[in-house]
């Protein structure tokens, strides 16, 4: 009883101390609370400056996701339809954002730097089937194309730093890092 009665003015002055500080509200919508820069939010697959995909269809994201959200299902370039550097491209590339807990190992994983993860943060949706996102959800727009879901400031913190005058553009470029990657799936 002593105890409630003594706990009284020190959870009042705790009340009167904070009644006159600046409220620390942040109004969503309007306006967007900071981000830290190593946040790890929605994942995000590039390009190389010419439209080519960066992903080669390895599948060591797929194999390093300790939680196995990630599919990839690879298939090989054509000379008639080149989609990446490499010989294999990935046809089907699906992340279940439902399971996934966004600890980068695939990020870390990826030899030529194909997924990282962006600062996008508002993920939550009431249809669990709309956590599963596809390649084209994925992929950062092509510059001058018609896509621009992805606004310049998100590309900008997101982007990789720019390759060293000389050091090739093409993993295949650079010794054949991403040519002939062996699947993971038997």
């Amino acid at each position: 009883m002593f105890d409630a009665i003594l706990g009284l003015p020190e959870a009042l002055t705790t009340t009167f101390r904070h009644l006159f500080r600046r409220p620390t509200t942040v109004q969503y919508p309007e306006e967007l609370p900071v981000i830290s820069s190593r946040h790890r939010g929605r994942h995000i697959l590039h390009r190389y400056e010419d439209g080519l995909e960066k992903c080669v269809g390895c599948e060591l994201c797929a194999a390093a996701c300790p939680v196995k959200c990630i599919l990839v299902i690879a298939e090989e370039n054509t000379e008639a339809k080149r989609v990446s550097p490499g010989e294999r491209y990935a046809a089907r590339y699906e992340i279940n954002l439902s399971r996934c807990i966004f600890c980068g190992y695939c990020e870390e994983a990826c030899p030529v730097g194909a997924i990282t993860m962006g600062p996008r943060y508002d993920l939550s949706d009431y249809d669990v089937n709309k956590l599963i996102v596809t390649k084209e959800d994925l992929l950062e727009p092509e510059w001058g194309g018609a896509r621009q879901r992805v606004t310049l400031d998100e590309s900008a913190a997101a982007a990789e730093p720019p390759p060293v005058s000389g050091e090739p553009q093409h993993p295949a470029e650079r010794g054949g890092v991403a040519a002939g990657v062996p699947s993971h799936n038997p």
